[in-house]
């Protein structure tokens, strides 16, 4: 038996490192010591995430909680999930003040370590995306058996905590039996930026748009259909032209990936925000999504994630031939500079070049996928945010941004920036931010580090004033993406790479 004490100290003792190994081992070691029914629960407090998903427990709630630390650990984790499956059941008049207590008696329960622990958990100020990683690599070396077999359960089942209960109860038998599931979204493959183009098309590959839409994955059974972004949310009832479009394909089974868009009168692509708006509304007025689709998992009965790309993209243009990714098979450098030209006047992003032999390995931005940009973009992590002054007084506005580290670390600052804000925008992640607040002082609000800004800059400059030793160069905020966790943001590597001659 377990108890959270240990988690806790586990959980200390990879964040005082730097060292992957280092991290890896602790958590393999606790790993080691569970019970069966501990390595769900477990699994998933260490990749810091509630055990079951969120309990719909906010900061102001959390803030306002007082209890004394209890002298000696006692907390087991079986008690500290049922306390927190008790919390997600609350709801109804009187919720928050219902969650208060309950929250209250478990912290009453905690020292005064775990309480911290706790509140951070519930914060989501422990959930680091980058953790994943480290956590993976730490089941195979609990349960002895390859990293890869790990990380594909891991893409096919989408849960974490189910893929180390398979692989400490019944090894690379138990991994294997993971299969794609019809129903069940895969965790997405991911494209790493290029230099430019010439030297992302060396051997046999396709070049494709790269849309300024929001990334989707449809899975469709007989007549019943799901749509999923990229963080594995369903959506399904929020977008029903996408949901019939599928259901019309002439196929019985299909798993697509793809991106969607709203598109203005001319074809081209509305604002970013006004796609993402429509994932959190059931009605589609007049601003339809369009599909356009890149990727085929499956199809009839045929599972294709191990097949080279260009079996899945022969899958793709018999089932969706309509509402393919305009793209070009093994251009000359001519066609695929053309492509990219077309691509950036209609409005998008610039091109994806992806080997066609290679198979889909979600999670990892690896060299199979490259996407070229015309400017420098990053995806940060907003870590806190400085009032404003003179005109944006009152406002929230200089944002202090992270990069995610790859060794399971909290997100790496390497830059500030106030401009690119419209006074929408000021607006918006004023209120928002002190929903997300952990912490303030006179002038800053630091906030649980799980909000993406996409962040347009000249380059990067190496500097002693942030952690990475790096900082940005003339950075302007893009926009927000809603679409993205802290797991999707760029890593420091990503923004070292952009170093004059790196």
């Amino acid at each position: 038996m377990v108890l959270l004490a240990e988690v806790v100290a586990t959980s200390r003792e990879v964040a005082a490192t730097r060292s992957r190994k280092a991290k890896t081992t602790a958590i393999a070691d606790l790993l080691g010591r569970l019970d069966p029914e501990e390595v769900r629960p477990t699994t998933a407090l260490l990749a810091g995430e509630l055990p079951g998903g969120r309990a719909g427990v906010g900061w102001s709630t959390l803030s306002s909680l007082s209890a004394d630390p209890a002298p000696e650990p006692t907390l087991t984790i079986a008690e500290v999930g049922t306390a927190i499956d008790a919390v997600r059941a609350i709801s109804g008049s009187g919720s928050t003040q219902r969650r208060a207590a309950e929250l209250t008696a478990l912290l009453g329960r905690a020292t005064a370590d775990e309480q911290q622990f706790l509140v951070r958990l519930f914060g989501g100020e422990l959930r680091q995306g980058a953790l994943e990683g480290v956590v993976v690599e730490a089941i195979a070396t609990a349960a002895g058996v390859p990293a890869d077999a790990v990380r594909r359960a891991f893409m096919l089942s989408g849960r974490l905590p189910a893929t180390a209960e398979a692989a400490l109860r019944g090894g690379e038998p138990a991994l294997a039996e993971f299969g794609l599931e019809v129903g069940r979204p895969v965790r997405p493959m991911l494209a790493s930026p290029a230099d430019d183009l010439g030297s992302a098309l060396a051997g046999a590959v396709t070049v494709e748009y790269k849309l300024d839409g929001a990334r989707i994955q449809v899975h469709r059974d007989e007549d019943e259909v799901h749509v999923y972004t990229r963080t594995l949310r369903e959506i399904t009832r929020s977008v029903p032209e996408l949901v019939e479009l599928v259901r019309g394909l002439d196929c019985r089974s299909v798993v697509l990936d793809g991106e969607t868009l709203a598109l203005d009168d001319g074809g081209r692509p509305r604002p970013f925000q006004e796609t993402m708006s429509r994932f959190g509304s059931q009605d589609p007025r007049d601003l339809l999504l369009h599909p356009y689709f890149f990727d085929c998992l499956h199809l009839d009965g045929t599972d294709l994630v191990d097949r080279p790309l260009r079996d899945r993209l022969d899958a793709l243009a018999k089932v969706a031939p309509q509402h393919r990714v305009p793209a070009v098979l093994t251009p000359s450098a001519e066609q695929a500079a053309a492509l990219f030209d077309e691509a950036l006047a209609a409005g998008h992003e610039g091109v994806v070049v992806k080997d066609l032999d290679s198979g889909y390995a979600a999670g990892r931005r690896g060299r199979a996928w490259r996407k070229v940009k015309p400017a420098h973009t990053l995806d940060l992590v907003v870590l806190a945010a400085e009032w404003g002054h003179g005109r944006r007084s009152g406002y929230l506005s200089n944002l202090h941004l992270g990069a995610r580290d790859p060794d399971g670390g909290p997100p790496i600052m390497v830059g500030k920036t106030f401009k690119g804000l419209t006074d929408e925008l000021l607006a918006w992640q004023t209120e928002e931010f002190q929903r997300r607040e952990t912490h303030r002082d006179d002038w800053t609000v630091h906030l649980a580090p799980d909000l993406v800004v996409e962040i347009e800059l000249d380059g990067v400059q190496t500097s002693p004033r942030y952690p990475g030793g790096v900082a940005l160069r003339f950075a302007r905020v893009l926009r927000y993406r809603p679409d993205k966790d802290a797991a999707s943001a760029d890593t420091i590597e990503a923004v070292r790479a952009l170093l004059p001659g790196g």
